[in-house]
């Protein structure tokens, strides 16, 4: 029996209004859910928490953290490439993960727990900014490389 890996997503958009269509807490959980389907070794599914959005368990023997991030980018970037309503011609998709190495912040099922990788799912024009923003290079730098991950997909 394979060990699942938790990983939940959270989603943040920072292109203008109309460029995309705005997707609900339904709409961002479906594009994974219905996207990764043919991986029979990922299943995507929604939960109810304030901040997290999508819950994705996988068997780490099979793929890597990584490898599961670049597949849930590339599947974000091809449903918005098909989008009839996108009025962008090209922007980025990033995953930025990181293991939880502190305490759960609730008790809720759906919160993160340490060992399990938190995800934010951003849709940029700019993603340099958006990292210098995050301070990315600063709050990565004293972490393991195999506790964090950062993966880009260009949407056209």
């Amino acid at each position: 029996m394979p060990v699942m890996t938790r990983m939940l997503l959270s989603h943040n958009c920072t292109l203008s209004e109309g460029q995309v269509s705005t997707l609900s807490r339904d709409e961002f959980a479906n594009v994974f859910a219905l996207g990764l389907q043919p991986h029979r070794d990922i299943q995507c599914s929604l939960i109810e928490n304030p901040h997290w959005i999508v819950e994705v368990l996988f068997d780490a023997q099979q793929k890597s953290p990584t490898e599961v991030a670049a597949l849930c980018a590339k599947t974000l970037g091809e449903t918005r490439s098909t989008e009839a309503t996108k009025k962008i011609d090209r922007y980025t998709v990033m995953l930025l993960g990181g293991i939880k190495t502190t305490p759960a912040m609730g008790a809720s099922p759906t919160s993160l727990q340490p060992g399990e990788w938190g995800v934010d799912v951003v849709e940029t024009s700019a993603p340099e900014q958006f990292l210098a923003g995050l301070n990315w290079e600063v709050v990565t730098a004293n972490k393991p490389l195999e506790q964090i991950f950062k993966v880009t997909h260009i949407v056209e």
